[in-house]
């Protein structure tokens, strides 16, 4: 199971989003750079980042781009990232820097051609990006929701030949609450054949041990788990959640 340490950017820092409000956010370095390292020092084989600023606006923002490519060029850990990816253009854009894999969320909800030309373009590179409040996928920096289930949401993607997903529960994003795992393991047996990320409340070890489980017993293609919160409130360690993720 890969595990991706989670580095969210608004205005240039790290910060942490509870359930995705833009109000309540909190600040944990000015120095997204030195996080980063800090994650690979760690062993962190796969970074997630995130522009809050740009999937609130719907263009990734010049300032949090500039940290994004000192991390690829400094750190050297492939990157996945999403935020305001919202056309063909910004994902050739960010390919061009160095991210491995491109997250679109947004413009796949609204916009079936353009998604079905990425997928065919650029293959596993971008993973959709599935945002669930109350059980509906979520638009617009989760501003929206529209009325497509989760389920219903990665059976269309597929269809049009989507290649990986990332499950996100903003009800338990930030809040140290435990996955979702009845509805993670719902959007994974909807798509048995493809590769499902889990994200949203983990809170410690425990959540990982669950997520290996599932994996092992149910839903062999949960395929990683982006950690956030837990990391930086110290309730759990990268080292520790590696180590758990390896055994299996």
């Amino acid at each position: 199971m890969d595990i991706y340490p989670a580095i969210d950017l608004k205005g240039g820092h790290c910060v942490r989003l509870s359930q995705g409000q833009f109000e309540q956010v909190t600040t944990y370095s000015e120095d997204p750079v030195k996080i980063a390292k800090k994650w690979k020092a760690a062993g962190a084989q796969w970074l997630h980042i995130v522009d809050l600023d740009g999937a609130r606006t719907g263009s990734p923002s010049t300032e949090n781009l500039n940290i994004v490519r000192q991390i690829i060029r400094q750190v050297g850990v492939p990157v996945q990232f999403g935020g305001g990816v919202r056309s063909a253009s910004i994902v050739e854009r960010m390919v061009g820097i160095g991210v491995t894999r491109v997250v679109v969320g947004t413009a796949a909800i609204e916009n079936a051609q353009l998604a079905q030309g990425l997928f065919t373009a650029y293959g596993d590179r971008v993973a959709v990006g599935v945002d669930a409040k109350d059980g509906l996928v979520a638009l617009h920096g989760w501003q929206q929701t529209s009325g497509e289930s989760a389920p219903q949401f990665v059976v269309r993607m597929a269809a049009l030949g989507a290649k990986r997903f990332i499950y996100t529960d903003i009800g338990r994003d930030g809040m140290l609450q435990g996955v979702n795992i009845p509805s993670l393991r719902q959007v994974a047996a909807a798509v048995p054949n493809l590769p499902v990320i889990a994200s949203g409340g983990v809170a410690g070890i425990a959540d990982i041990e669950t997520l290996v489980l599932l994996q092992r017993e149910y839903c062999a293609n949960v395929s990683g788990v982006i950690i956030g919160k837990a990391l930086y409130a110290g309730t759990v360690t990268l080292e520790d959640v590696l180590k758990r993720a390896a055994a299996g």
